[in-house]
């Protein structure tokens, strides 16, 4: 039943994030990205991740949606503005994804299957395992994300404060 349900989730999660790279309307691809981000947070969950996966809601379908919207509904996209883009910036498109499935492709030949385990474990995804980790073994990398956070939020505070 639980690979049944996956590969469910899994379909919808695929099936949107097609929809969201191929839609015209804007508006129409961030709300499937939002399925596609709600999809993610279900398939953490399966896998007993269950922080990850409301992390995903709150975080990503949550505050970065909203942040999404909100930046599509100031830009207001006309259909006017899209034959202004240029052929350069098109050629650069292209190959950047190129690169991009270079790069995948070159990952996906190094992955060994030795490395993966057969067992599953029922405590993997708790949060208390996750906490041992960050203040534990992780702990300077943790801190030393959380003063870039800190530094990018007075950066962001310093250029939209108006000159008094």
């Amino acid at each position: 039943m639980e690979q049944i349900i996956f590969f469910a989730v899994s379909a919808i999660a695929l099936a949107s994030a097609f929809y969201f790279v191929f839609a015209r309307n804007p508006l129409y691809s961030i709300l499937s990205l939002i399925v596609t981000f709600f999809s993610i947070a279900a398939m953490y969950i399966l896998l007993n991740a269950q922080f990850l996966g409301i992390v995903q809601i709150i975080v990503y379908a949550g505050a970065i949606m909203v942040l999404f919207l909100y930046i599509l509904m100031m830009l207001n996209l006309n259909k006017a503005d899209e034959s202004k883009k240029q052929n350069l910036s098109k050629f650069i498109g292209v190959f950047a994804a190129g690169i991009l499935l270079t790069g995948l492709l070159g990952a996906y030949k190094g992955l060994s299957t030795a490395t993966y385990g057969t067992g599953a474990d029922s405590s993997i995804g708790l949060t208390k395992n996750l906490g041992r980790l960050l203040f534990n073994e992780y702990v300077l990398p943790f801190e030393l994300a959380s003063i870039l956070i800190l530094a990018g939020i007075v950066g962001a505070v310093l250029i939209g404060k108006k000159d008094l």
